[in-house]
């Protein structure tokens, strides 16, 4: 099964090894662990929850070696300033391990310090010297070490969280649960590993636990473009440090070869290799992926302490705007933005403060990757909750108290439910909002009669929680009219309400069926027009198509038969009469309404204003426009419309639509200019048009395609490479032949030089525009 549940990651090798044979792709040699304690302000915490440290901490650092250790080990610690200022002499201290008196290290974090790491080197002549001198001739090196290893063991939290919330799962559970975990922890799931299937595991194998976390197309391809790279172009590469929260940046996936940078300082002595921390309470284990040597050059394990940063706190956000039921068991508070709180013990104390007209009230809270969120925990204290709250989550990140995201709250007291309006028609299922409640906290919903003897009704009513409002349908298919009862079981409540209805009967009545002149179908109106079969006018015979209700009234569209598209006409101003047709073979006479023609007007052109940009981006095609610029567009009213002062044209892209003003050239010619900003951020994809008069609107038409494109700041190139920096990346599918990968997150990304670079949109698959590139420098 854990071969199967690490299969369901398409992940990138986030440790991938030096190609030498020696070396290892996975960290799955068990090192030894260290000890480590962080005291700040006067507060103790064992490394597992300190995600930063900070100048004047104090690390208290002790290796805890089996008692028959047959190797002595010194243990090192350095702080290093960055990568072009070696530290000084005093910054490095060492502890004899076999020493009870002197294996442990207890300094404070000095002024200036951004890294520490941990060496544990062969007890050998010279060996501190040796660490002194290589750390202070190449700092970048374990400046990049240290951020790596950093980043390393925070994806390997996530990867472990995600492994062990599945282990020993059904493949159903498996199923069921991945899709959640993996939104919680930012992974990436290959759905492929989910199928049905004779054996879904044989194609998603991976080499292992430790191999991986996350993947896209830039990973791999900057994995390639490093193979056999100089040490000095991986110390180059941007660095994301612990405060991450877990996100990538475009070289995150990459994992730089630690074994050859750090071969540098290789000796005949000395060979430096990578230790991976992951950490569990008061300890910190170390894994390895190279066989450690105690034979010259004898091995230097390089472990990695938290970055020397300000506190940042996590970047959480609420997961909903709607309101929570604080009396439901096990109440989830869902969060995004911040995988961390999920794989580390970095966020403590967390508590949900309840503010009440009585006063605030903290409730415990549990992070639940499974669930995505935080739970309340049923062990709750007394309080007196208001029928509408607000609840702020909040605790401690390391050391520094922080505040989460707000959440609105719901208690079923004094919850009044209304129906409205609205009238049960028995005999069939029944649409029915209840608004006035708590509505996120009701449990059940059952109707019964109103009295007993009456009959015994009791059936569960299925419902949904749609914001502040109670959407139910109501099973009354085999129901006879009369008074009715909707039982509302809430959480909290100790009996459930009652609301009384009454059901009743429906006659069938049909009010009439209006068209407008030059279409093919119209709408009959009435009530139980579920029953209508078909309608037949002047020998054309229309078809049932979509009904809906309007208060207590049904409006049912009809639709003519192909086979009928010869007959003659219907023109404006006719009154006809029809005949309908209903499922028990009843027929009745409908009177038909033939209504002036639906408005319609033709493209006559159209010019586009683009917006302003530090780096102009050209669209390819007369058809595409950017969501920035402003379409002006001229229409010709077609036969049969005349353009009048008040109509309007629709334009819409996806289900976003606007109604722009015409400006009227004369009763034949209109002009209109469209913001597309003003379909909101999310619109792309086709835009069209229609002419509405009053309620009464024409057929859509195509009037360009809208695509959405990013906010280029700037284009540099330095030799062969040029990198476009901004933002909104994501939005294009490819640059100059590069990948984008899906949710990309960048601000910048480098593609090859070729004079003008090619974008594709990821908005239309067949839509692209171009950029200039400038001249290498």
């Amino acid at each position: 099964m854990a071969s199967f549940l690490h299969s369901c990651l398409t992940i990138a090798a986030l440790l991938t090894a030096a190609p030498a044979a020696a070396q290892g792709n996975a960290f799955d040699l068990t090192g030894p662990s260290l000890r480590v304690t962080v005291t700040h302000a006067g507060a103790t915490l064992p490394l597992s929850q300190v995600p930063n440290l900070s100048a004047g901490d104090r690390l208290r650092v002790s290796a805890a070696l089996p008692v028959d250790q047959g190797a002595h080990y010194r243990m090192v610690l350095a702080f290093l300033r960055g990568a072009t200022n070696p530290p000084p002499e005093t910054w490095l201290t060492e502890a004899r391990t076999w020493k009870p008196k002197e294996a442990t290290i207890d300094v404070a974090v000095p002024a200036g310090a951004q890294q520490a790491i941990v060496f544990l080197v062969p007890d050998t002549g010279g060996a501190f010297s040796a660490i002194k001198s290589a750390v202070r001739q190449r700092p970048g090196a374990f400046v990049r070490a240290s951020q790596d290893l950093n980043q390393a063991m925070l994806d390997r939290t996530r990867l472990e969280a995600f492994v062990s919330r599945l282990r020993q799962r059904s493949a159903e559970e498996v199923a069921q649960l991945s899709p959640v975990l993996a939104r919680s922890l930012a992974v990436k799931l290959d759905p492929t590993c989910l199928q049905p299937g004779e054996d879904p595991r044989a194609a998603c194998l991976t080499l292992g636990q430790s191999a991986a976390v996350l993947a896209d197309a830039q990973t791999s391809s900057i994995a390639q473009t490093l193979s056999g790279a100089p040490a000095n172009i991986a110390l180059q590469l941007a660095a994301t440090p612990q405060a991450g929260y877990g996100y990538y940046s475009a070289y995150i996936g990459v994992f730089r070869d630690l074994a050859r940078m750090l071969g540098a300082f290789q000796s005949a002595q000395l060979q430096f290799i990578p230790a991976l921390n992951v950490q569990h309470g008061d300890a910190t284990d170390l894994l390895l992926n190279t066989v450690p040597s105690f034979r010259k050059p004898q091995s230097v394990l390089v472990t990695a302490l938290p970055t020397v940063s300000p506190p940042a706190r996590p970047p959480l956000e609420a997961g909903t705007r709607d309101a929570l039921c604080l009396a439901r068991p096990r109440l989830l508070l869902p969060v995004t933005g911040a995988p961390l709180v999920f794989s580390t013990h970095y966020a403590r104390d967390m508590r949900l403060r309840v503010e009440t007209q009585a006063g605030a009230v903290d409730l415990p809270v549990t992070a639940d990757a499974s669930r995505g969120g935080f739970v309340v925990t049923d062990e709750r204290p007394a309080m007196t909750p208001d029928a509408a709250m607000t609840g702020r989550l909040h605790g401690s990140w390391g050391f520094s108290a922080f505040a989460g995201p707000e959440f609105r709250l719901v208690s079923p007291i004094a919850a009044a439910w209304s129906a409205g309006d609205a009238t049960l028609v028995v005999g069939r299922d029944t649409p029915l909002t209840l608004t006035g409640g708590a509505a996120d906290c009701v449990a059940e919903v059952r109707l019964q009669r109103d009295k007993p003897e009456q009959g015994g009704l009791e059936r569960a009513v299925p419902f949904e929680v749609t914001g502040d409002a109670l959407a139910l349908k109501v099973p009354l298919s085999d129901v006879k009219p009369g008074p009715l009862v909707l039982s509302i079981r809430s959480y909290g409540m100790a009996e459930p309400q009652r609301l009384s209805l009454r059901g009743y009967a429906e006659a069938s009545r049909i009010d009439g069926f209006v068209l407008h002149e030059g279409d093919r179908a119209g709408v009959l109106s009435g009530t139980r027009l579920d029953q209508v079969a078909a309608l037949d006018v002047g020998g054309t015979t229309f078809r049932p198509g979509t009904l809906t209700r309007d208060g207590k009234v049904d409006r049912l569209t009809l639709d003519a038969e192909p086979a009928d598209a010869g007959t003659a006409p219907f023109r404006a101003g006719q009154s006809l009469t029809g005949r309908a047709t209903l499922a028990d073979g009843r027929s009745s006479v409908v009177a038909v309404k033939v209504a002036p023609p639906r408005p319609a007007a033709t493209l006559i052109s159209r010019s586009v204003e683009p917006g302003t940009r530090a780096v102009p981006i050209r669209l390819r095609g007369d058809a595409l426009v950017a969501q920035d610029a402003r379409v002006t567009f001229s229409l010709r009213a077609d036969a049969g419309t005349s353009f009048a002062a008040g109509d309007v044209v629709e334009v819409r892209a996806g289900a976003t639509s606007v109604n722009l003003p015409l400006r009227l050239q004369d009763a034949a010619v209109a002009l209109a200019t469209l913001d597309p900003a003003a379909l909101g951020d999310a619109a792309h994809g086709t835009l069209d048009y229609r002419v509405r008069r009053g309620e009464v609107a024409g057929d859509w038409r195509t009037l360009a395609t809208l695509v959405r494109l990013p906010q280029l700041r700037a284009v540099t190139c330095t030799g062969a490479t040029c990198t476009l920096s901004g933002s909104g990346l994501f939005l294009l599918r490819s640059v100059a032949g590069v990948a984008v990968p899906d949710g990309f997150t960048g601000a910048s990304i480098d593609v090859p030089h070729a004079g003008q670079a090619m974008l594709a949109l990821r908005d239309d698959p067949a839509a692209s525009a171009t950029i200039d590139l400038p001249a290498a420098r």
